[in-house]
């Protein structure tokens, strides 16, 4: 498992008590999997440019879709950049993928075509994986957890083993989840203002 498998993990087990956005949540994919490469000795930051290595060698399909995807010619991407590219429906895609490897479950009524059923996780060796290593508050994933809007407050400073090109991925998400707030809290108030002059307010 990933860092990336293992937030959309702990984000649908605390959505039933603490829903998260989408948007929110796919950022912070992207920017998990910016990590699990950094682990996987598939890129480096020179500075917040993103420097490709070699191909990950590794069974996860969406991992080695997100190593194709990394921009290898110089002028290379920035961290910024490349979380709103790559970040765009990537919620979808991972919970796609986990329909497909069977770590998803559709709850349907008689009445209602299985494919509209609310997704569910199954039990599985990757969700009680994930679990635990939420619950031991591992630091990274507790800060993505963070801004994905799974846990209202991080759970501290970051050690110093999660190195400095982490904490850089890690700013680059939480400013990138801020905009996308803002972006949606200036929609709600421009609509609620174009429905208020509707009404003749």
């Amino acid at each position: 498992m990933t860092t990336a498998r293992d937030l959309l993990i702990v984000a649908m087990d605390a959505a039933r008590g603490r829903p998260v956005e989408q948007g929110d949540l796919s950022l912070s994919l992207a920017g998990a999997e910016l990590i699990d490469l950094m682990d996987a000795r598939a890129l480096f930051l020179d500075g917040e440019f993103i420097v490709p290595g070699d191909p990950p060698v590794t069974d996860d399909r969406l991992l080695r879709e997100a190593a194709s995807a990394l921009v290898r010619q110089a002028p290379y991407e920035s961290v910024e950049d490349w979380l709103w590219r790559r970040g765009r429906g990537l919620s979808a895609a991972y919970l796609a993928a986990f329909e497909d490897e069977g770590l998803l479950a559709r709850q349907h009524r008689r009445w209602l075509p299985a494919w509209t059923g609310e997704a569910t996780l199954t039990d599985s060796p990757a969700r009680r994986t994930a679990a635990d290593r939420w619950a031991a508050r591992e630091p990274v994933l507790a800060a993505l957890g963070t801004a994905a809007g799974v846990r209202e407050k991080p759970v501290g400073d970051l050690p110093g083993t999660a190195g400095d090109a982490a904490v850089t991925v890690l700013a680059a998400v939480d400013d990138a989840v801020t905009e996308l707030t803002a972006v949606r809290q200036r929609r709600e108030i421009e609509k609620a203002a174009f429905d208020n002059i509707w009404r003749g307010q």
